[in-house]
This record gives C-alpha cells, sequence and structure tokens, in this order.
C-alpha cells in the first residue's frame, strides 16, 4: 500500500511568503499542499472543509489572529494539528500559541529545509519545541502556578510507552488508535507535566511514580 501523503493547509497574509513555502513544499516528497488561508477566519474555515494533517499558521493574521485561530481549530477540529510558523520569538507568543492548543512552534527564520525537517520531525514525533524556545518555555511552564490535573490513564499509559522507546506509529498500533489521537495524549502529558519534550515527560513520570525506571529505556 502506498503511503499517505501529509496535507498541510498555509496560513499566512503575506502571498510571497505564502507562495514560497508553498511552492518549497510541492517540492518535498510525501507532503501535498491542499489549501491556502489569507485570514485567521479563512484559516478555521479551510481547516474545517480540507481536513488537513498540518496547518502552518502564522500568528499576524487579519480578522482573527492566527493563536485565536488555533483555539477555535483545535476545538472544533482536535485531530487537526498546528504548528505555528512566526516572525514572533518572545516569551508571550509562543506560550499563548502553547495554551491555545499549538503542537508545535517554528521561526520564519528557518531555512526552508529545516522547515521541511520539521514537519517531518513532528509527524513521526508528535509536539515540536525547537531547543531555541526551550528554555523560555520551561521557564514559563516552571513559573506557572501549579494546578491539580492528573493524567489519565490512557496518557500515563502511552508514557509508560514512550519510556520503552516506542515510536508514535508503535503506540498506535499497540493501542489500535490513530497517530493522531497519540500526538494529542502526548501534548497533554507535555502540558499537565510542564516539559518541553519526550525525555522531560519520561523522567518526570518517574520522578512522580507515574511510570517504573526500571521499564524506562532511558539511561
Amino acid at each position: 500500500m502506498a503511503k499517505k501523503d501529509i496535507t498541510v493547509l498555509i496560513a499566512d497574509d503575506q502571498t510571497l511568503f505564502r507562495e514560497g513555502i508553498k511552492d518549497i513544499l510541492e517540492g518535498v516528497k510525501g507532503i501535498k499542499v491542499v489549501g491556502e488561508a489569507v485570514d485567521g477566519e479563512d484559516a478555521v474555515k479551510q481547516a474545517g472543509k480540507l481536513k488537513p494533517e498540518i496547518v502552518l499558521m502564522d500568528i499576524k493574521l487579519p480578522k482573527i489572529n492566527g493563536i485565536e485561530a488555533t483555539r477555535q481549530i483545535k476545538e472544533k477540529f482536535e485531530h487537526i494539528n498546528v504548528l505555528m510558523l512566526s516572525s514572533f520569538e518572545d516569551e508571550t507568543h509562543i506560550m499563548e500559541a502553547l495554551q491555545a492548543g499549538a503542537n508545535g512552534y517554528l521561526s520564519k527564520m528557518l531555512p526552508a529545509a529545516d522547515v521541511v525537517n520539521a514537519i517531518k520531525t513532528f509527524i513521526s514525533q508528535g509536539p515540536l519545541i525547537p531547543d531555541k524556545f526551550m528554555n523560555t518555555v520551561l521557564k514559563c511552564l516552571k513559573d506557572k502556578p501549579a494546578q491539580d490535573d492528573p493524567l489519565t490513564k490512557k496518557e500515563i499509559k502511552i508514557l509508560d510507552l514512550v519510556g520503552k522507546g516506542k515510536s508514535n506509529k508503535e503506540i498506535a498500533s499497540e493501542l489500535d488508535c490513530s497517530i493522531n489521537t497519540v500526538k494529542n495524549h502526548i501534548n497533554s502529558v507535555f502540558q499537565k507535566l510542564r516539559v518541553g519534550n519526550r525525555t522531560g515527560a519520561v523522567l518526570k513520570g518517574i520522578e512522580n511514580g507515574l511510570i517504573s525506571a526500571e521499564s524506562s529505556d532511558m539511561e
């Protein structure tokens, strides 16, 4: 069976940038651009109509901004993944985007090849926060007041499988669910444990007694 293409919707009001990203992605095997949106309202509408696997979302958009558009997309279509692709690299915008449900945050200053690699990495590994943003994210999560928001049984199971070195595809197969479902659960785990990557989640899971260190493949 032929491998299904990764479908992408690009939401950006700058025509040259939007078309430039589209041209780059259309030249990559396994990625298919299914639509373009020129403002936040259009992004939400196109996401619902086209059901892409990924929305590349700019923050500064007309009508409604990319953060609000992301919030609406995630509320209506939880399985759609949103990757912010923005020129803003400050603490406020990064955290607002992640709190709205964004599955990752990328800089517009990235070379084209890095954007493509980031999309592929997200598909295989889930929530994506580049190293340059990690310190900002971890600082904000650390400063955030503690909340009683325990992991669900399924989230703990997925965290345990992550600790055993399982890929999203392997986890989805074992739990008989979609890869997108696994990604959404992992994203939830990250937020609840206040970590920014898989390693941090596993270490926090062991520290909190959610999973066993003996069952983890981590050194």
